[in-house]
């Protein structure tokens, strides 16, 4: 059974108590809550007799990480993204949230992509207002900040593989077997002139080597040639939508795409639309992410679903485990990615 699961007189399992749940139950703050689990002094009797009923009536049980975390702390950690407009963000932000509120710790969201605007350092932001440790989500311009920041707090990442440190933990898909999943279901479909738009960084070179691999080794079980190309698009529309057209416009356009990320999907979709092609009767199209977008009807995007939710969880995880232990070993946790079959994709021609 699961450490979050309880079973009830009834022998039906159902989620364990939080200090959030505490909190509602006794008409009281979280803070409140917390104070009275660390036995402080300046709760009324009143109040931490309320607390502690509460905690009675639900069977609550306090986390050993967090009775573990030091009382000096400040109670928050820095979440560091690149560019919040990529909808690939949210379900990882939930993820991270859930394991970080279990807790009683508080998450500070920076845009990485913003601060460079306006010439803020992110890092440095984050690491005057003392908070206990960062989340890096996604790639970043930010390597070399994020190392410096690795030396004086703990630093975890997510959803990227950059920088690669001794002592940062690692929580990602597993780019490879992601990408030669979506590869695969093309060549199954029958496409044989396929393209793939990359995107930035290790996790870019990763999905690139996985649609490399799954074709090489397709032509070499069926005997069959396989045409392929790679255009760089970054990870965003409009790259998606210039590396496209350039496909397209070439003398043998592809009959399907896989694309880095499902926002650059999007953008090969709309350089589709404007040369009067159809998806899928003239191309189809993978994304990457199954992000909401992907899922909307109206787009309905054959996409790799990565676990963003599970990856955002572990990497909070990692970082509370870590602050105990700022000198562990690196640990790395990869999530086995799952196709979302839809309508973008169907045989060729």
């Amino acid at each position: 059974m699961a450490e979050s699961e309880l079973t009830d007189s009834a022998g039906e399992v159902r989620r364990a108590a939080t200090i959030r749940d505490v909190a509602v139950h006794a008409g009281v703050s979280k803070s409140l809550v917390s104070r009275v689990l660390r036995d402080e002094p300046n709760v009324s009797d009143e109040r931490r007799a309320r607390v502690r009923e509460a905690m009675a009536e639900l069977g609550y049980r306090p986390n050993s990480i967090a009775r573990g975390l030091s009382q000096s702390r400040s109670g928050t950690v820095g979440v560091i993204i690149n560019d919040l407009r990529n909808p690939w963000y949210v379900s990882l932000l939930e993820g991270l949230a859930t394991s970080f509120d279990a807790v009683d710790i508080a998450p500070l969201l920076v845009d990485a992509r913003l601060d460079h605007r306006v010439g803020r350092d992110t890092v440095e932001t984050l690491l005057s207002r003392q908070v206990d440790g960062i989340v890096v989500v996604g790639t970043t311009d930010a390597r070399v900040a994020v190392e410096r920041a690795a030396e004086s707090v703990p630093v975890v990442l997510a959803g990227t593989l950059e920088p690669d440190l001794p002592t940062v933990d690692i929580s990602v898909d597993d780019d490879l077997a992601g990408s030669r999943l979506a590869t695969t279901h093309l060549l199954e479909l029958g496409h044989r002139r396929l393209a793939h738009l990359q995107g930035p960084a290790k996790v870019g070179t990763l999905r690139r080597t996985g649609f490399e691999d799954a074709i090489a080794e397709f032509g070499t079980a069926q005997g069959a040639p396989v045409d392929q190309v790679v255009e760089f698009a970054g990870m965003t529309e409009e790259g998606g939508h210039s590396a496209t057209a350039r496909l397209l416009d070439s003398p043998t356009p592809p009959t399907a795409i896989f694309a880095f990320n499902d926002m650059t999907a999007l953008g090969a979709l709309s350089a589709a639309d404007e040369r009067g092609l159809s998806v899928p009767g003239d191309l189809s199209l993978i994304g990457y992410d199954d992000t909401q977008l992907a899922r909307l009807r109206h787009i309905s995007l054959t996409s790799v679903d990565n676990g963003n939710f599970t990856v955002g969880a572990q990497a909070a995880k990692f970082l509370i485990q870590r602050m105990e232990r700022p000198s562990a070993p690196q640990r790395i946790y990869r999530h086995a990615p799952g196709l979302m079959v839809r309508r973008t994709t169907a045989a060729p021609r």
